[in-house]
């Protein structure tokens, strides 16, 4: 009993750290969504190059995922989650710094590095030291950490921005990396020795429905994300710390879809048909988005229904990566996965500022919506095709 108990400690503690881990990967994302109207009036910069913040990072993120990948399976998750982190803080810290809209782009830029590391760090990590039948919880906890830097930058940060400014605040958010970097250096077992291995730059099978599936998914996802707060803001006559609270929820909401729905997707069989069925809830999220231009209440609802859905979709194809994965790939297969949402966290914000910069909310959520329906046809097409592959292959055993 004893040893369960010191088991299941440890791999709490590991959950914990690779939830925070996640949370600092993608912080700067929620904070330039959540801080999104008070940076556009100090900063005098368009609803565009808000966009194009996102379109930055997220684009040097997916470049960079490949090779992060790799690193991650030569060197070992502690070292790239400590690098991570402290590559993550000065990010942070050259944004609060930004004097205009150039010296902002290349500091989001240098924040692509630590989301290019954190899913394929955190998965391999996870097969090092989670026992295969926690894995799927854990999977899905350490995902949710992306939504609590969600909640993080929408309530606590957006308030404290309130008080003493968004560059203060942003700067709290790189002191916080800095403990962080020291608890995943003595937290996490030693990394084993570098060793070689074979490069994978191309998704095949089942890595591929994922990528492409995450690069739909991707697009819509970071379009919320980015203009929720200034929708509310300049649409639905909320205030800049209403609209961060909505962000909040957005985030909450998140990280109970993202826990529970990769608890569900554990089991394998079941775990091949949920991609779909969420993007098709995330549809259903997006048009009560575009309802809410006409009833603003509905905006709230909304919001819930993105992070329980969409949100959560992302982390059930990080359970399936693990369940599919390669021998000795986890990490490549994992960052081509992510490559693929990254590069939709890169196009879908600036086709949505577009329609922002005239006012074209309404039209904008329905892009949205087509992206999600995009999603859902490629991860129901790959589950029908899995199914039958899988089927035949059965046939084939009993006869």
């Amino acid at each position: 009993m004893a040893e369960r108990d010191g088991t299941g400690t440890a791999t709490g503690a590991t959950t914990a750290l690779l939830t925070c881990a996640m949370a600092f990967s993608m912080l700067q994302l929620f904070l330039l969504g959540a801080l999104g109207p008070r940076l556009v009036d100090d900063l005098d910069v368009s609803p565009t190059v808000l966009g194009l913040t996102t379109t930055v990072g997220f684009g040097a993120a997916a470049v960079l995922s490949p090779l992060g990948g790799r690193v991650v399976d030569r060197v070992g998750p502690r070292r790239c989650l400590v690098g991570l982190l402290l590559v993550s803080g000065a990010a942070l810290a050259l944004i609060g710094a930004a004097p205009g809209a150039g010296p902002l782009l290349a500091a989001v830029a240098l924040g692509g590095l630590p989301q290019a590391l954190a899913n394929p760090a955190t998965n391999k990590a996870i097969l090092a030291a989670v026992p295969a039948e926690r894995r799927g919880s854990v999977t899905g906890m350490k995902q949710s950490g992306v939504q609590l830097g969600a909640f993080a930058a929408g309530l606590p940060l957006a308030t404290l921005a309130g008080a003493i400014g968004w560059r203060g605040a942003v700067w709290t958010a790189a002191a916080a990396a800095l403990p962080a970097a020291l608890w995943a250096a003595r937290g996490l077992p030693a990394d084993p020795p570098p060793k070689k291995v074979p490069a994978a730059w191309v998704p095949r099978g089942t890595i591929a429905w994922l990528a492409l599936f995450s690069l739909l998914l991707g697009s819509g996802i970071a379009s919320v994300n980015t203009y929720l707060a200034l929708f509310g803001v300049r649409r639905l006559g909320l205030g800049p710390t209403t609209a961060g609270i909505l962000v909040a929820v957005l985030g909450v909401a998140g990280v109970a879809g993202r826990v529970g729905w990769s608890r569900l997707a554990g089991r394998p069989g079941r775990a091949v048909w949920l991609p779909g069925g969420l993007a098709v809830g995330a549809v259903a999220a997006a048009l009560l988005l575009g309802a809410a231009t006409y009833i603003h209440a509905l905006v709230w609802v909304a919001a819930v229904a993105v992070g329980v859905f969409a949100v959560a979709a992302n982390a059930v194809s990080m359970v399936l990566v693990l369940q599919r994965a390669a021998p000795g790939r986890a990490g490549q297969d994992s960052a081509l996965v992510s490559a693929g949402f990254f590069a939709g966290f890169a196009t879908g914000p600036p086709l949505f500022g577009l329609l922002a910069q005239d006012g074209r909310y309404a039209t904008g959520w329905l892009l949205v919506a087509a992206e999600f329906t995009g999603a859902a046809l490629v991860a129901l097409t790959w589950a029908v095709r899995d199914r039958r592959a899988a089927d035949g292959a059965a046939g084939r055993r009993a006869g």
